[in-house]
């Protein structure tokens, strides 16, 4: 008997939306059999994660407050993602994001909150377009593997943060701690209510909306979806692969910095080690799993901030928080496989006899 595998010519919207879910409830299910091999029940695992994460007004608020800096990182991958430049560095470009609005926030102008918060967000742009801009450029101009250089400029971004604030940026008064000095009052996002959910939250659905329309109605969209096509086809019709892999990268870039601003600036208040719980990483699956369409990308972010959020309060079952990380690897290696059968179909036949 012969397998063979054909591409599909177009796959169906309902395909690939049965196969999103397929995939989070297979990975669910296979969660479930690795909880119930080491001694741990899966319902009582499963309900804490549910408890945690919805069962409490300040669950459902850290799991919004988780859910944005992933959302935006995950809709900065995506514009790249359209073009097929596999953007791995989010995490490096949130982390020069985090940088540059650490550096305006405390050793910038003294400014009131309605300018300093729209330069901070300036500044943070700007810096995670460059790390993006950077290795756009490596590709453009030397077709360097931007798998490689962008996952290495995330080494490159995360051990400059930390040597600023373990060397010059250490707070004098932080009892010898890795951290800077707290922002000021006029450099954080306001927060809603009692609540730790801030100003980020807006500026994410803002930038989504925004994306859609250019993506979906602009010539800039429309070329980025021909050269995500066929790049001979686009060159053919005259488009700029040159400028416009770099400038895909940059904004790419650009709004992973902008998730880190909206951290630093909205939750932690200063810069230290660790100041991201794998954003630019986790943001990748959820790209992925939503299509690289920004309202679908929306909702999945939100359902990982609660992934998150949940993962940390299973340890009052004692279980590991790690338990979360284990899941959101699963959901990628069924997304994975899914997409492979969401491209090709697989026929059988009969062999033929020599």
């Amino acid at each position: 008997m012969n397998i063979r595998f054909e591409k599909r010519l177009t796959p169906t919207v309902g395909m690939q939306i049965g196969v999103a879910i397929a995939s989070i409830v297979l990975a669910l299910l296979f969660g479930a059999i690795f909880l119930a091999t080491t001694g741990y029940s899966p319902t009582l695992v499963y309900g804490k994660m549910i408890e945690g994460a919805f069962g409490s007004m300040y669950g459902f608020s850290e799991t919004i407050v988780k859910m944005i800096p992933l959302l935006l990182c995950a809709l900065g991958i995506s514009v790249a993602f359209r073009m097929q430049l596999w953007n791995i560095g989010a995490e490096g470009q949130f982390y020069m994001g985090a940088l540059a609005t650490g550096a305006v926030a405390l050793f910038g102008p003294d400014l009131p909150g309605l300018f300093l918060i729209p330069l901070l967000m300036v500044v943070a742009m700007i810096a995670g377009g460059l790390w993006g801009a950077l290795a756009g450029y490596l590709k453009a101009k030397w077709n360097v593997n931007e798998i490689l250089s962008t996952l290495m400029l995330n080494y490159i971004a995360m051990l400059l943060l930390s040597y600023f604030v373990y060397g010059p940026w250490r707070d004098p008064k932080g009892l010898n701690f890795p951290l800077t000095a707290p922002f000021s009052p006029e450099a954080m996002l306001p927060a809603i209510g009692a609540t730790r959910i801030h100003l980020g939250l807006f500026i994410a659905f803002l930038v989504g909306l925004i994306l859609w329309v250019l993506l979906s109605y602009s010539r800039w969209g429309y070329e980025i979806r021909v050269m995500g096509s066929s790049m001979k086809a686009a060159e053919y019709a005259g488009m700029d692969r040159f400028r416009t892999t770099i400038l895909v990268m940059a904004i790419s870039g650009g709004i992973a910095g902008l998730a880190g601003m909206t951290e630093v600036s909205g939750v932690i208040g200063k810069l230290q080690p660790g100041i991201s719980a794998g954003y630019g990483y986790t943001a990748i699956i959820i790209a992925w799993l939503g299509k690289l369409h920004p309202a679908a990308i929306t909702i999945v972010a939100f359902f990982f901030g609660a992934l998150q959020v949940g993962g940390y309060w299973v340890q009052s079952a004692g279980v590991p928080a790690t338990v979360a990380a284990m899941l959101q690897g699963a959901i990628l290696f069924f997304v994975v496989g899914g997409e492979f059968l969401t491209r090709y179909e697989i026929q059988f036949g009969k062999g033929e006899n020599a």
